[in-house]
């Protein structure tokens, strides 16, 4: 924890602590935190800071930088100098980064950079450590430092004020250059290469011991530090004495104009009512294929060309359409690799996921999406990477894809980008930390993307494309199952179901034994015209038309002529032919037949067969004697064998080469819900809701009034946890009462049961007579224990 970052939030109003909480949403996450102490601990977390750091623009980074580079005494007024620019400029962006306490003021005004930001920059603005770091480090002796000051014409004194001296000459651009000017040939060529291009280089390290050497002799004036043979440093001060007065970091409170173009709104919103529809029918579409035909994965991973362009085929999409709407399933867990089946096939999430609206449908792809760590249509050196591989960009390509999104999210309404490269420019002014030539090659494929989404249209936002890209905190992980604050919030919710408010529901059959939609068809519409009819067109219009194979096809799937009729009835009038053509393959339909076989049941006595067949505690198990020696079972073999033992047989399983199986009982998790542990020994499972909990967002005002109280109320005990935890937990074994004075502590986490049978998790505790204050994750909340009534402590892990 930074003493300096406590005593700075200790000095905060509760305005501008409700600030710095609304922008630092994870330091008031549960559990969340009692005391300032605490707050200051998350606030400089390495990657939580991190995490900041990367929704921010350039400037802010830019304006750490040269704080950083100045060192520990740049205040507002050195910064702006140095920076070259009027401190109204700059003190935006240093508010900026105070407001998500990233950097403070102390009490001399100075301002100070979080450790966490700084351990990130080990060489601001390309600068190397400051001279104090080589001339106090313990592998320069005190003759070495006695040398470096009689090179550089200074008297010897004191360590302290010798190594003053050295830092005022060599921190002098007009000393140092009246330096160079004495070197050998070739120093000033080497000391600009670090300068600029530094400040840690590979060097020959046998030129450091070579007389007359430019690089011995920049080591001997302090110009250059070898921490080893072969490597060469150039410290902060000489590198920017080098580099000259008139040396100004880079600094860009701008973004970088993006040309644009009217487009009309309404044609937009035409293009987002037409595609938000079509995804949501070719995602059912297709998952509905790998049902019927799992999808099987490549020996290196992901799935195969030939794969995809046979789905795109039977499903009617394009290959592109295609390999987007794979990665989108399997991210929205409503496709995943069943190992039975041998390839991917849709999960259980999946029969939820049909049976909700088709603007929930579509908010649930939206969401996969935009959490998504790969690009489906990005291409590398011209070609696409496999579908469901493994993206070595990882999470920097989902950031990417909000990058781009949200700077589009930023232009006027109704106007359209006219530039890529530079909305490539402004997206990285936006995202700063990600890399360029990734940028690059997303922005097209996120455009593109987009655009089969519903999300843009004529290269400018739609209404859902901008609800979305206001969700960028919200986007989640891509191991996420859902992100409840993107499905559920509210402005993506009116913009999704605006977006399908068009699709029709009814079609127009004609006599040719056609059906016509006159726009966007429904999920449920499409699905019964593809399981019936044949896809012949789609787009503004789509047509299907029916035939012999299709309509068997439905008749294979368990639809009768008249149920079939009444379901076409439903959604238009069924003319005479087409009435005449289905029940005319339904006449047709089951004159051959073929049994399925679950498993066969095989003994070399006829009379033992007869007997087990007419067996009537048998019967559910459908058995039908094939052959004298051949039974038929309707039922698996592993319900089959169990059956037969049941009732006095002793049978043994036959794998297919003949040979008797030996199989061990295997134990399986729980397919839905979780398990809990109740008094006595019992376990229940707890069915998980159909939909995720939203759970609020911590109100940082409400945060802000909390802690402030908190710190001016009584101080805390300290030092006493284990006296009093022996003391008043007098149940407890020795090593389980240290256990909960570690909770205590520091915080860590620890399963409890209570006198009563009841069990709670808990973590970060505080004793309060005789009371154990805790974080319990159960309830969400800090609830307290009596000590006394604690009987066992657990640990657990995360």
């Amino acid at each position: 924890m930074d003493d300096h970052l406590l005593g700075w939030l200790k000095t905060l109003d509760e305005e501008r602590l409700t600030r710095v909480l609304a922008n630092r949403p994870d330091a008031i996450a549960p559990p969340w935190p009692r005391r300032l102490d605490t707050l200051a601990q998350r606030l400089g977390n390495g990657f939580a800071v991190m995490a900041v750091v990367r929704g921010l623009p350039l400037p802010c980074l830019e304006v750490a930088q040269a704080s950083l580079a100045l060192g520990d005494h740049v205040d507002l007024e050195r910064l702006s100098r140095f920076m070259g620019v009027p401190e109204a400029e700059v003190a935006p962006w240093v508010d900026r980064l105070f407001d998500h306490a990233l950097a403070w003021p102390d009490g001399e005004g100075r301002i100070r950079i979080s450790g966490g930001l700084a351990r990130w920059w080990t060489a601001p603005c390309g600068l190397g450590e400051p001279l104090s770091h080589y001339l106090n480090s313990w592998t320069v002796s005190a003759d070495a430092l006695r040398a470096l000051a009689r090179a550089l014409g200074l008297p010897h004194g004191p360590k302290r004020r010798t190594v003053t001296r050295i830092t005022e000459v060599l921190s002098d651009p007009a000393r140092v250059a009246a330096m160079v000017a004495r070197a050998p040939a070739g120093t000033e060529r080497l000391l600009e290469e670090f300068a600029w291009d530094g400040p840690i280089r590979d060097v020959e390290g046998g030129r450091f011991v070579a007389p007359g050497a430019p690089e011995k002799w920049a080591a001997d004036h302090g110009l250059l530090f070898r921490p080893s043979w072969n490597v060469a440093e150039m410290p902060r001060e000489v590198a920017l004495a080098l580099r000259g007065p008139d040396y100004r970091p880079s600094f860009t409170p701008w973004p970088p104009d993006l040309a644009t173009v009217p487009v009309d709104p309404e044609a937009v919103d035409h293009l987002m009512t037409l595609a938000a529809p079509h995804v949501v029918e070719r995602c059912a579409a297709m998952l509905e294929n790998t049902a019927k035909l799992p999808l099987p994965l490549l020996k290196a991973g992901g799935v195969g060309v030939r794969e995809v362009r046979r789905l795109a085929k039977d499903t009617g999409c394009d290959e592109d359409e295609t390999r987007l709407l794979l990665e989108i399933c399997a991210v929205a867990r409503l496709l995943a690799w069943d190992e039975p089946a041998g390839g991917l096939v849709p999960t259980e999430k999946f029969d939820r996921w049909r049976l909700d609206d088709a603007a929930a449908r579509l908010r649930v792809l939206l969401a996969a999406w935009w959490r998504m760590e790969r690009s489906s249509l990005r291409r590398t050196d011209g070609k696409y990477g496999t579908v469901l591989g493994d993206d070595p960009a990882g999470a920097a390509v989902g950031r990417a894809r909000r990058a781009v999104l949200g700077v589009l999210a930023r232009l006027p309404a109704s106007t359209a980008c006219a530039d890529r490269a530079g909305l490539v420019g402004a997206a990285h002014w936006y995202a700063p930390l990600l890399d360029r030539s990734l940028l690059a090659e997303c922005a097209p494929a996120v455009l593109e993307e987009a655009g089969m989404l519903g999300l843009i249209a004529y290269d400018t936002i739609t209404d859902l494309g901008r609800a979305l890209a206001a969700l960028d905190a919200c986007a989640g992980d891509e191991n996420d199952d859902s992100v409840p604050l993107v499905e559920h919030d509210p402005a993506l919710v009116e913009c999704s179901t605006r977006a399908l408010a068009s699709v029709r529901r009814s079609a127009l059959f004609g006599a040719d034994l056609t059906a016509v939609v006159t726009g966007p068809p429904s999920t449920e519409l499409a699905e019964l015209l593809d399981r019936t009819a044949e896809r012949e067109s789609r787009g503004a219009a789509s047509v299907w038309r029916f035939t012999p194979a299709s309509v068997r096809r439905a008749m294979d799937s368990g639809y009768g002529a008249d149920a079939l009729l009444a379901d076409l009835a439903e959604v238009g009038a069924v003319p005479q032919p087409l009435d005449y053509l289905v029940r005319d393959v339904a006449r047709r339909h089951g004159e051959v037949t073929v049994t399925t076989v679950a498993c066969i049941v095989q003994a070399s006595d006829p009379a033992l067969l007869a007997e087990i067949a007419g067996h009537r505690r048998l019967g559910r198990l459908g058995l039908r004697l094939l052959a004298p020696t051949v039974l038929a079972s309707a039922v698996p073999a592993g319900k089959t064998l169990a059956a037969l033992r049941e009732n006095g047989y002793a049978p043994v399983p036959i794998e297919d080469t003949g040979e008797i199986t030996v199989r061990r009982a295997r134990i399986e998790e729980p397919r839905n819900g979780r398990l809990i542990l109740l008094p006595g020994g019992q376990v229940a499972e707890l069915e998980q809701p159909p939909h995720p909990l939203v759970e609020p967002a911590p109100d940082p005002h409400e945060h802000a009034r909390r802690l402030l109280s908190a710190e001016s109320g009584a101080a805390q005990q300290q030092g006493r946890t284990w006296a009093v935890i022996g003391r008043v937990a007098s149940r407890l074994p020795t090593a389980q009462q240290s256990l909960l004075g570690f909770v205590v502590d520091r915080g860590v986490r620890a399963a409890i049961t209570l006198a009563d049978g009841l069990t709670a998790t808990i973590s970060h505790g505080e004793l309060r007579s005789g009371v154990l204050d805790a974080w319990c994750e159960e309830a969400g909340d800090y609830l307290e224990f009596p000590l006394a009534d604690i009987v066992e402590v657990r640990g657990t892990y995360a």
